[in-house]
């Protein structure tokens, strides 16, 4: 089931995927502690990091501890990736992903992201440049194509790996699609046919059965799980078991799941200062709270609270009901 992606092992093909606005420090390390064949961090900007803005400077911190993790970049200029890519690696990075994926327009607009699905020779210069710039391996994370009279994804995956690319990453849908209807894991399996390097399959990943189906689907070599694991930061662990054992391991008690989040909640005030961190832990305790009855409710007090110690009793008032009644 493993492989490599250059002298990096893979034992575990399950990856946390790259999510702007999530898969920041405190929720890798917390996804690592659950386990993870690798973790992406944020899409970071090239030209911003480069110019050294102070949010991209705060996304590039303590990479040597998180080894092996994957930093991915974003952009439309091949010398400023390729400079954006060195800077990474000097900071710790194991590997270095180029986003071809992301749908948003504000990126698109940009010539980044999933533009550079219609630009091939752009695309091709941008990889090439990135290989050439660093000594660590590069990946690439695409959709399959612009839109669907435009499914390019084997092609420019071909070229990827002609240029000296390690690992391939496809989002069943086009940029068309963004995020709407439904992944189409069959139809990445011509990008799995005409390379030679490892695939992964990535959207719509929301349990451990997606996972085998996607796999047998797709003939990908692992997946990477993105919005399935907000929230349930255990599920790439399920996945990891299920592959190995057809067993799907239990969910965390609702104690556990109290001190989960209470924990992560902890790392995103210590990482980002009350000031800002509560406000931007609202999301991840909102996600926590799916499933249990009165969530709306609580989610809609949640988003008014400012004081974290507020924040904290109520985070117990609202699950110790759940854990007594368990």
């Amino acid at each position: 089931m493993g492989f490599s992606i250059g002298d990096i092992a893979i034992d575990d093909p399950v990856f946390l995927a790259p999510m702007s606005g999530v898969t920041d420090l405190p929720f890798r390390k917390l996804i690592k502690q659950y386990g993870a064949g690798l973790v992406f961090s944020e899409m970071i900007a090239s030209r911003e990091m480069i110019q050294e803005t102070s949010r991209s400077l705060k996304m590039n911190e303590n990479y040597a501890e998180e080894f092996p993790m994957a930093v991915q970049l974003a952009g439309c200029d091949p010398d400023i990736m390729a400079e954006a890519a060195r800077m990474n690696e000097a900071r710790g990075a194991a590997i270095i992903d180029i986003n071809f994926g992301c749908p948003v327009k504000k990126v698109v607009k940009k010539m980044a992201g999933s533009a550079l699905m219609q630009d091939e020779k752009l695309a091709t210069e941008i990889m090439a440049a990135t290989v050439k710039a660093v000594n660590i391996p590069v990946t690439v994370k695409m959709r399959l194509g612009w839109d669907n009279e435009n499914r390019n994804a084997p092609t420019l995956a071909k070229m990827a790996e002609d240029v000296g690319v390690q690992m391939i990453t496809v989002h069943g849908r086009t940029r068309d699609q963004k995020y709407n209807g439904q992944a189409d894991w069959q139809a990445i399996r011509a990008t799995k046919d005409a390379i030679n390097i490892p695939l992964i399959v990535n959207g719509d990943i929301l349990t451990p059965q997606d996972a085998i189906d996607a796999m047998a689907q797709s003939g990908a070599d692992g997946v990477m799980i993105g919005r399935g694991c907000q929230g349930k930061p255990w599920l790439l662990q399920q996945i990891m078991t299920y592959l190995k054992t057809e067993k799907i391991g239990a969910e965390p008690s609702t104690a556990e799941k109290l001190a989960l989040i209470l924990n992560h909640y902890d790392a995103i005030l210590e990482y980002y200062g009350e000031r800002k961190g509560v406000p931007f832990a609202r999301k991840h305790l909102s996600w926590y709270c799916t499933g249990f009855e009165g969530a709306a409710a609580f989610r809609a007090k949640l988003n008014k609270l400012k004081d974290p110690d507020e924040v904290r009793d109520n985070l117990h008032a609202f699950f110790t009901p759940f854990i007594e009644a368990a």
